[in-house]
């Protein structure tokens, strides 16, 4: 895997986070600078973490699962792109907490932990891909941050953007770095 493909990897894992995060700059109307940067560093810290836990889950059990290694980087990126691409059309599974002052704590781990879980996954790949993951993993961290704190202000500067088709993207970008690994 090359630094092009971590980049876009990146790019697509940290959409889930940015989503979150548009839709906080949405409701937010109090504490934006504040709550804008305790979630995008949130968001971002455990994208950057979770691929390194993966990678290490992966290397204890890649000489088990050495001979499958390719097809396995496969799998885990075409679901990965599927899942992306199910979960934009299912809108109803999306819920924006209301809040109008402070994020709290617990939201902030919630929400950390549930929008890396695909970088987990992502940390497999990476170690079957003989990828470098402390790069990787400053790689994907950093442009979730990034994409975290734009996608709130740009939530809060127009109230109003079709994330269907950003997940939409994601989930082909993921479908076809696992062709790629094929090939």
């Amino acid at each position: 895997m090359n630094l092009v493909d971590i980049i876009f990897l990146a790019v697509a894992l940290s959409i889930d986070a940015g989503i979150v995060s548009f839709s906080q700059g949405i409701i937010f109307v109090e504490n934006k600078r504040k709550n804008s940067l305790k979630l995008a560093l949130s968001v971002g810290f455990f994208q950057a973490l979770m691929p390194v836990i993966g990678w290490f889950v992966a290397k204890w059990i890649y000489r088990y699962v050495e001979a499958f290694s390719t097809w396995i980087a496969f799998t885990i990126f075409l679901a990965l792109g599927i899942k992306f691409i199910i979960d934009a059309f299912n809108e109803d599974e999306k819920e924006i907490q209301k809040v109008t002052t402070q994020l709290s704590f617990s939201f902030l781990l919630f929400v950390s932990i549930a929008t890396s879980i695909d970088a987990l996954g992502a940390g497999v790949n990476l170690y079957f891909l003989k990828a470098p993951i402390l790069i990787s993993s400053i790689i994907i961290g950093t442009i979730t941050f990034f994409n975290s704190l734009l996608s709130f202000w740009v939530g809060y500067a127009i109230k109003h953007f079709p994330s269907k088709y950003m997940e939409i993207a994601a989930g082909l970008i993921l479908i076809l770095l696992g062709v790629k690994v094929l090939f």
